[in-house]
């Protein structure tokens, strides 16, 4: 498990606080309260530490039990966890707790569903860069914690040749030599047809995306990669059809909907006591 970004969760807080809480105002500062947090919907639960550092920011005398372990799937009507602490605490710092752990738990459940659909294959599935602002590394964690793996974290740790960059060198042949020149990091190369195929295979990138391919063309690929190069399918791909690219024997298959297409889990908070 990451550690949550301090300073971000603290800035989470100020976006809903501001200036302050003038509802939970209403309540006597001394107030102790208890809370459980139960699912409406089936989900892989993750976001732990990212609910956690909501309360103890708060209340640093709070105290948090999960009663389902970080990974694990929970039904319908599941408590989650409990907590206990300043009762203004509990309810200043509840919708922002639940908009991250909603979200988290959305992106693992996603990601757990297309983990099973190519279970037995010896594909990969792989993250985007297609996350929300502000949530890259958490949603990224929520990927793994689905079981499902991560692609490059962001524009620094990988190359990624796309059209345009390949337009502005002159030539995949050309794009992967400077991106040879620029840094001791991996070098992927996007084609769109076959023919761009056969050139990134002669400029020996670490890995060659096979964008919007069809499933024969993906085949295709497949047979003639006889250099080894890992191969990536990227586009058009969801749950209906990512056990055939899988079985087709590419290496990885890259799926925006992991982190941008997910369905918020429907939580709820209540305070059951109050002393």
């Amino acid at each position: 498990m990451i550690e949550p970004d301090r300073e971000a969760i603290e800035l989470y807080l100020r976006e809903d606080i501001g200036a302050g809480d003038l509802t939970a105002a209403i309540i006597p500062e001394t107030v102790q309260a208890e809370a459980a947090v139960v699912t409406r919907a089936k989900l892989v639960l993750c976001g732990q530490a990212w609910f956690d550092a909501v309360f103890k920011t708060l209340d640093g005398a709070s105290h948090i039990t999960w009663l389902v372990s970080e990974g694990d799937i929970a039904a319908p009507g599941v408590t989650l966890c409990k907590i206990n602490g300043r009762a203004r605490a509990l309810l200043t710092g509840e919708r922002t707790a639940l908009n991250i752990l909603q979200t988290l738990s959305a992106t693992a459940t996603t990601a757990r569903q297309y983990a099973d659909a190519v279970a037995g294959t010896s594909c990969k599935v792989l993250d985007t860069r297609k996350t929300i602002p502000g949530l890259r590394k958490a949603q990224k964690y929520a990927v793994v914690c689905g079981g499902c793996y991560n692609h490059r974290i962001g524009l620094y740790d990988g190359i990624l040749i796309k059209e345009n960059h390949i337009l502005a060198a002159g030539s995949i042949a050309k794009a992967v030599e400077a991106a040879r020149q620029q840094a001791a990091v991996p070098v992927e190369v996007e084609v769109e047809s076959l023919q761009e195929f056969a050139e990134a295979i002669a400029a020996r990138p670490d890995r060659i995306m096979l964008d919007n391919f069809s499933l024969a063309d993906i085949r295709s690929a497949v047979a003639l990669n006889s250099q080894g190069i890992e191969l990536e399918v990227s586009g058009n791909i969801d749950l209906t059809n990512i056990r055939a690219a899988a079985e087709t024997g590419v290496d990885y298959i890259s799926i925006g909907a992991l982190t941008k297409h997910i369905n918020a889990i429907d939580l709820s908070m209540r305070i059951n006591l109050i002393r």
